[in-house]
């Protein structure tokens, strides 16, 4: 696609994207607030009530935590005009919910999102969806068998930048792909101050693999969705090493992970995260023959394979064709004006709820992802190359 097709196609989906806004937004208009009630008011919960009770058409009527101060914080958040609950069943029975938002411990989510479609409550569950094999295809078929709205809380998905980017990335802009290499790299020990040892598990749950699925779940997780899509593909076997090399304090998930997923035509996808260097922080780079792009959290830049000639100014190291340095100050970068991604996730929820249809980010996108979140475990802590099976197939 040249400049001038970019610009005109690039108009016209702008566009139909306001005029969709708009009809949406009349929509809106005419509807009932949606009441929501939030499980789990963590940090995590704690900013999606925030941002939720600011988006026009949701009102967040109830929260609930099995720790009496985080559940303080999280009505707190509401001014008070919520309900409390400290089990996540009786709020589910309040019949004015009309869906709940999942944002407990990874390896709670199951049981609380099968409990809430029961209730005949609309569920966005946060990522990684599920934990387990098993639970993952129990929980497709629960929400299959429904007519409820599934939200998984990959929000790339809703981010209007990603979605341009991978659209831009199917167009052929960077060619026939190589490979991704993903990383997100912080420097903290991801612990959280305990006022009671008796409450170590319960506040530091992403530290224990009886609930956690560690750095694949909590962050490799979005990366690894973000290949699914642009591919259109899982992975058809993983490999990868970690662990707890740096913050001995006693955690049982690794501190460190590195992860190689294999996809079909020999695409490879690496997957990092350091806990002990935040270098480059967040960062995902889709390498093909055309070029590089290189994704950060609010920006894109594509390095072409090729520079002319005409814009190496000097040679670098006695060669004239070694342009690594010059294809750095000549990038084209990707400018799209987008909404932050969690809120613009939770207004296509609300959108899914108004209109009664799925949203892309649904059960299945995100029962993918966990299922290679699994592979991603199972390759680490048993020291093994983990195939894909006929079994995991999901649609």
């Amino acid at each position: 696609m040249d400049r001038r097709d970019f610009i005109v196609k690039g108009g016209a989906a702008s566009a139909a994207l306001l005029a969709s806004t708009s009809m949406l937004g009349n929509i809106t208009a005419g509807s009932k607030p949606k009441r929501i009630g939030v499980i789990g008011t963590g940090g995590r919960g704690q900013g999606l009530i925030s941002v939720t009770n600011k988006i026009e058409g949701m009102e967040v009527i109830a929260c609930c935590d099995t720790l009496p101060f985080r559940l303080e914080e999280g009505l707190a958040k509401c001014e008070k005009k919520a309900k409390g609950y400290s089990d996540y069943k009786d709020l589910l029975k309040n019949k004015k919910i009309d869906a709940v938002i999942i944002t407990a411990p990874f390896g709670l989510h199951y049981q609380m999102a099968v409990d809430a479609i029961d209730a005949g409550k609309h569920v966005y569950c946060e990522k990684t969806t599920v934990k387990g094999y098993e639970a993952v295809h129990k929980l497709v078929k629960k929400v299959k068998n429904s007519d409820l709205i599934f939200q998984t809380g990959h929000q790339y998905h809703s981010s209007r930048m990603y979605t341009h980017i991978v659209d831009l990335i199917k167009n052929g802009k960077i060619g026939k792909i190589a490979a991704f290499e993903c990383q997100w790299n912080r420097f903290s020990n991801w612990r959280k101050p305990v006022p009671d040892p008796k409450l170590e598990r319960d506040i530091n749950w992403r530290l224990y693999k009886e609930l956690s699925g560690g750095l694949p779940a909590e962050l490799c997780s979005h990366q690894i969705d973000f290949v699914n899509w642009v591919l259109n593909a899982t992975p058809d076997k993983v490999m990868g090493i970690g662990g707890i090399d740096y913050w001995k304090d006693g955690r049982e998930t690794f501190d460190n992970v590195h992860l190689m997923y294999n996809y079909p035509e020999g695409v490879k996808a690496k997957f990092t995260c350091i806990n002990s260097n935040k270098r480059d922080g967040y960062q995902i780079k889709v390498i093909g023959d055309k070029g590089t792009l290189i994704i950060k959290p609010k920006s894109a830049v594509f390095f072409p394979s090729e520079v002319k000639k005409s814009l190496i100014k000097k040679e670098i190291d006695g060669y004239s064709g070694a342009t690594v340095q010059g294809q750095m100050k000549y990038g084209e970068q990707i400018k799209v004006k987008h909404t932050e991604p969690t809120k613009q996730a939770l207004i296509d929820f609300r959108e899914s709820l108004i209109t009664n249809t799925q949203p892309i980010s649904d059960v299945i996108t995100g029962c993918k992802t966990a299922i290679c979140v699994q592979m991603g475990l199972d390759a680490m802590y048993n020291e093994e190359i983990v195939h894909w099976k006929p079994e995991y197939n999901i649609s």
